[in-house]
């Protein structure tokens, strides 16, 4: 038995239906590192440009240590500090500038301070090769950090790659290269076969095939045809297609998920925000722990070297540098964002990332979510002397000034021209339909509700599917029908949310009850609500939200602008990208470029991987630095273990975030 969200009402309002729903579908870490060779702006990573300093470095490090005997015996050991003090500046000058940089801004306690002190200290006890090998190995460590990044950047930079160069705009009779930017609403631009739509806009002349994927990450090409909507960033494929414009650059698609993309990194996730507040209470933790280790044994233990126990308190910076977490969570984060974009899931920000692995309840809009949201005319019943063809073109011109689904394929089944004139006084009634003066006479098309509401007399309210009823004058004219398909993966979507452990799955609808009952039933969702407002919808979700529990939170999964209020509302609101409404993309935390509401449950998947990888980066990075930390201070470890506890940590927790890009 399903439950049923709604209370039963009595009479005809329970087949209401509002057939207006109105869907017009129309990291890097805090610190940034700070260091010369990353890329932070968004550069491209080259390779050559990182490995030649590797190369120089290497050359000069590897003899010092096969001859650090001969060369240490030189006089004054000369020979020893000309080749590992070269190397020492080649690998460590952008962390001892760094550390400067922040010493005089007041951020004195970070990894760079570490790092820089440990290894000066190692060098005035005299321990060359040590203090090159932290600094050398740390420089390998950025290295591979900055190919992680490339990598999940890579994948996030080909939605950035859709914005277009210049738009073919007819001036004069000719066609002249503009910057979309300065194309207006109105104007005619022609897409050659190979080159990218630069605005949205509508076809009116040619058709052809446009690949999406870098927008929608489907990889099969759509086909277009005359009067047919087309997308900035998409590529004709085939014919020269002429497109009125529509909007302009600024208000298209793809400038919003562009913005989107660019400003993603600065919603951090609480995990996030909790090592940055860890490191900044750790960091002078460790430099006074290592402080009293190099000054009280030699104080208070007879024999104790305090050469010795500088050495380990040196050795304790070098283990405690908080490299490892501080490079591979954010990273983790990113690999998360970057992997999301890759399967035309647009998160903006590891902040939705973190609250997604909470959603224990999703609910979903149904028109244009679950279902096609593209609608046939399959039924035309006429009543009071009206015949087909009369119902028909009534309704087409009661419907012909309205953007919504249903009117359009209203419109499109009459197939003929509509005198403009002979329309007066249009009157959207929301939530209910439409009112409009036809030659001199009032009618009106919409739900039942509409009709309860002017009081129209009707013989029948128990009606199955989309139904738009038609009055003039107050004398009902008969009904239409209309169809709406299911979309091919929403049944699959529903199981794998199930088999995830999601607790309840809950469908709001401005349709009917009988067809909301009948779509629930072939989902298999748990729940619905149905004949609701738009503000309604908002009421629905707040009920739910108090009732998700303590740490439950609730995902809502819409596509019409009259579903923004609802996204807004949600712990996560997701939107259908590549169909749905600028507002609802714009509100939502999480675009699914796609349109696929199977995608909801790959989203919470990724969410999950993102942590688990993360989390497995903060616990294994705490418990090797803790077993070296006390085998430093007891004076097992040495300059080499610290190392491989600092560096290796951190390049074993670098390989391990980028599996989530996998």
């Amino acid at each position: 038995m399903k439950q049923k969200v709604h209370s039963e009402s009595s009479g005809c309002s329970n087949c209401e239906h509002d057939h207006h729903e109105n869907h017009n579908h129309a990291h890097n870490h805090d610190e940034n590192h700070n260091h010369d060779h990353n890329h932070d702006g968004g550069g491209e990573l080259n390779l050559k440009n990182e490995i030649l300093p590797l190369v120089a470095i290497l050359s000069l490090y590897a003899p010092g240590v096969i001859f650090e005997n001969q060369l240490h015996n030189t006089f004054y050991s000369i020979g020893e500090y000309l080749l590992f003090i070269p190397a020492y500046l080649l690998s460590g000058w952008s962390v001892l500038k760094t550390a400067g940089r922040n010493i005089l801004k007041g951020r004195v306690f970070d990894e760079t301070f570490l790092m820089t002190v440990a290894t000066l200290g190692a060098i005035a006890i005299h321990k060359l090769p040590e203090a090159v090998g932290v600094m050398l190995f740390y420089k390998i460590g950025e290295l591979f950090q900055d190919i992680a990044v490339s990598r999940s950047r890579s994948s996030i930079k080909a939605l950035l790659e859709v914005r277009p160069d210049y738009a073919n705009i007819q001036i004069e009779g000719e066609l002249k290269k503009v910057p979309p930017e300065t194309v207006n609403v109105g104007d005619i631009i022609v897409v050659k076969p190979g080159e990218k739509i630069p605005l949205d806009g509508e076809i009116i002349d040619g058709n052809s095939q446009v690949d999406t994927s870098a927008l929608t990450g489907e990889s099969v090409p759509r086909t277009v045809r005359l009067g047919e909507t087309v997308l900035a960033g998409t590529i004709n494929k085939m014919g020269v297609l002429s497109i009125r414009v529509t909007k302009l650059f600024d208000d298209s698609s793809i400038a919003k998920i562009l913005d989107l993309v660019q400003n993603a990194k600065s919603k951090k996730a609480e995990t996030e925000k909790f090592i940055t507040k860890f490191a900044r209470y750790y960091t002078p933790i460790v430099v006074f722990t290592s402080l009293a280790v190099a000054i009280l044994p030699p104080l208070f233990l007879t024999g104790a070297s305090s050469s010795e126990w500088v050495y380990r308190a040196l050795i304790l910076l070098v283990i405690s540098c908080p490299c490892g977490l501080v490079i591979s969570i954010p990273l983790g984060y990113f690999g998360g964002v970057g992997g999301a974009a890759k399967r035309g899931i647009l998160v903006k920000g590891s902040t939705f990332l973190d609250t997604l692995n909470e959603v224990n309840t999703v609910v979903f809009d149904k028109t244009g979510t679950l279902t096609q949201g593209v609608f046939k005319v399959v039924k035309i019943v006429p009543q009071n002397g009206y015949n087909e063809p009369e119902l028909l073109q009534l309704a087409a011109k009661v419907e012909s000034h309205s953007n919504h689904p249903i009117a359009q394929s209203i419109l499109k089944a009459y197939g003929g021209k509509i005198d403009d004139s002979e329309v007066r006084d249009y009157e959207e009634i929301a939530g209910y339909g439409i009112r409009a003066k036809i030659e001199n006479r009032v009618a009106i098309a919409g739900s039942d509700r509409l009709l309860h509401r002017e009081n129209i007399a009707h013989d029948n309210c128990q009606l199955e599917g989309t139904v738009v009823h038609l009055a003039v004058d107050n004398i009902y004219a008969g009904y239409i029908v209309i169809a709406d398909e299911l979309k091919e993966d929403a049944r699959q979507a529903i199981q794998a949310l199930k088999r995830m452990g999601i607790e309840r799955t809950v469908m709001l609808t401005g349709d009917n009850q009988a067809i909301a009952s009948q779509i629930a039933q072939q989902l298999g969702i748990d729940a619905y609500e149905a004949e609701l407002l738009p503000e309604e919808k908002v009421n629905a979700i707040e009920k739910l939200l108090s009732t998700a529990g303590k740490h439950g939170k609730v995902a809502f999964v819409g596509d019409g602008i009259n579903d923004a209020p609802v996204i807004a509302r949600a712990d996560v609101g997701m939107a259908m990208g590549g169909l749905g409404s600028d507002a609802a993309i714009e509100t939502a935390d999480i675009v699914i470029m796609t349109d696929a509401p199977s995608k909801v449950a790959e989203a919470i998947q990724i969410a999950r991987k993102t942590r688990t990888i993360v989390w497995q980066n903060i616990i294994f990075a705490l418990a090797i630095k803790g077993v070296f930390i006390g085998l430093g201070i007891f004076g097992i470890a040495t300059m080499w273990e610290a190392v491989f506890a600092d560096v290796g940590v951190a390049l074993l927790a670098i390989f391990n975030a980028t599996r989530v890009m996998k």
